[in-house]
């Protein structure tokens, strides 16, 4: 365990020692709690749910012994998330860092082609005839829609659908219009000349995305991170960070401890919980709240201020759904597929092929079905039995393994769009220039007298641990500094949506 000495040497330079409640114990809320109380604090924890973590969930489909397992929440970090890969070496995890092969890594995966289903190393001429098609009459240079064909390719996969439909013809002219004039030649690689290293272009000359207009700047920065070669993962799961950061905790984690409800006053926050068919009441001196807004506007709200409303009720959220198999054994792997993703298109949008690290014998995990926005949507609202037959059927048309008696051996799925903890997967700012991004992240951000807020909706980084973390950090120091006042809600409304005084 990490030495709590120069936390404290720090603690609170405004001289008060507070004890602060939080609500919601995914990641934001307990490196919230570990950094509190490194800084001699006083912290407890209250999750509605009986697992901690919030939205980085580990399935394991043979919990009592060491078999294949799963990512239902996040999965991947990339690298340049500094502050995430800090927790990672700070909780000892270091030395369970893996590279997470994502979306068109192995080329021996598949996607979803006008033509059909094509391994993404014959896909090029397809994906380029299929640009051409579509683009004004003006003439490109045969690297520049290489360029583009890749790059519509990456929005088909991760894009929901209403998102991808109303940036098609925008990502199409601006983005041929930035990269014509820049020497593509030292991207373009394959055999035949036909792949192009997007993240590297990216990396090279930021003025192509800096040149995007706001509706696509924040989502060709998630486009280029979600495909990049630089992501990671933790083998083992992804969830022992969360299981580090509990055991480093002091104060007490109360699980199934289910808020419905905050109100607001002058030298402290009450707190409404469930208890049975009834709810009881516990006050509190200061409330860190990390659970999405869109569960928080769920709950009875007393004493926020117009804007604070707002932002709770205004913020957007995606869905995400999941749907996983437990295979008899790696069949993907006889067909020359060795890891990452495939677009698989339709319904079930992608595929992923999790390196198998446990006893071959006990099978191999197969993420079978992830999307996003409406497409999630669309597999959430179907029951379950459907939904896990929809995946399999179209799934099938690549991988007709599936079909064969005993392949299967289990099945798992989770839709965040319907969680009760989350009502959602993560909050979205895809579509919004950089000033509104700023500006929704500072309100959301914005305190309510003792009442602070945190979580990746609080944060540049949304949807990202990344996030979570960030948020964590500078809440923190929020909480570290504060000098109780004498009217506690009417300091924190005279600030605007920025975080200033107005």
């Amino acid at each position: 365990m990490p030495s709590q000495s120069s936390g404290q040497s720090r603690s609170s330079r405004a001289g008060t020692k507070k004890r602060i409640t939080i609500i919601g114990a995914g990641i934001s809320g307990l490196v919230a709690a570990y950094e509190l109380e490194r800084r001699g604090h006083t912290v407890e924890m209250l999750e509605g749910r009986l697992q901690l973590g919030g939205r980085v969930r580990t399935h394991r489909f043979l919990p009592d012994r060491p078999g294949p397992s799963v990512e239902l929440g996040a999965m991947r970090v990339p690298a340049t998330h500094h502050r995430t890969m800090h927790y990672v070496r700070e909780l000892g995890l270091a030395d369970r860092v893996r590279e997470f092969k994502t979306l068109f890594q192995d080329d021996t995966g598949y996607l979803e082609t006008h033509s059909g289903h094509q391994r993404i190393h014959d896909a090029s001429p397809a994906l380029v005839q299929e640009l051409r098609l579509r683009l004004p009459e003006r003439e490109y240079s045969d690297a520049t829609v290489l360029f583009a064909a890749w790059l519509s390719v990456r929005v088909n996969a991760i894009a929901p659908k209403s998102f991808r439909d109303s940036i098609q013809n925008g990502l199409d002219r601006e983005i041929l219009g930035l990269v014509e004039g820049i020497d593509l030649a030292p991207y373009v690689y394959g055999p035949g000349k036909d792949r192009i290293d997007l993240h590297s272009l990216f990396a090279d000359h930021p003025q192509i995305q800096a040149g995007c207009t706001g509706r696509l700047y924040r989502f060709v920065e998630d486009i280029v991170n979600e495909t990049s070669s630089s992501l990671v993962r933790l083998q083992g799961g992804m969830d022992q960070m969360v299981h580090e950061l509990r055991d480093r905790i002091q104060g007490p984690i109360g699980c199934g401890q289910e808020v419905v409800g905050i109100e607001l006053r002058d030298d402290d926050v009450v707190l409404r919980m469930r208890r049975g068919f009834g709810t009881v009441t516990k006050t509190c001196d200061y409330v860190l709240c990390t659970i999405p807004f869109s569960v928080l506007r769920t709950m009875d709200l007393v004493g926020f201020d117009d804007d604070k409303r707002a932002i709770v009720h205004d913020m957007s959220y995606w869905s995400a759904t999941k749907v996983a198999f437990h295979c008899r054994e790696p069949f993907w792997e006889a067909d020359g597929i060795t890891g990452g993703g495939s677009f698989t298109g339709g319904l079930i949008r992608q595929t992923y092929y999790p390196p198998t690290e446990s006893d071959p014998a006990l099978g191999a995990a197969l993420l079978a079905s992830y999307t996003i926005g409406d497409d999630a949507d669309v597999l959430g609202a179907l029951g379950r039995r459907a939904r896990l037959a929809t995946v399999l059927d179209e799934l099938t048309a690549v991988h007709p393994q599936l079909r064969q008696d005993g392949m299967i051996l289990g099945v798992v799925d989770q839709v965040w769009g319907s969680a009760p903890s989350s009502m959602g997967a993560a909050a979205v700012r895809w579509g919004k220039d950089i000033a509104t991004c700023e500006a929704e992240r500072a309100s959301a951000a914005r305190r309510q007298g003792r009442l602070f807020f945190a979580g990746e909706h609080c944060s540049t980084f949304p949807a990202w641990i990344e996030g979570a973390i960030e948020s964590a950090d500078n809440v923190v120091r929020e909480i570290d500094l504060y000098q109780p006042g004498a009217s506690e809600r009417a300091v924190a409304g005279r600030h605007s949506a920025s975080g200033a005084e107005a």
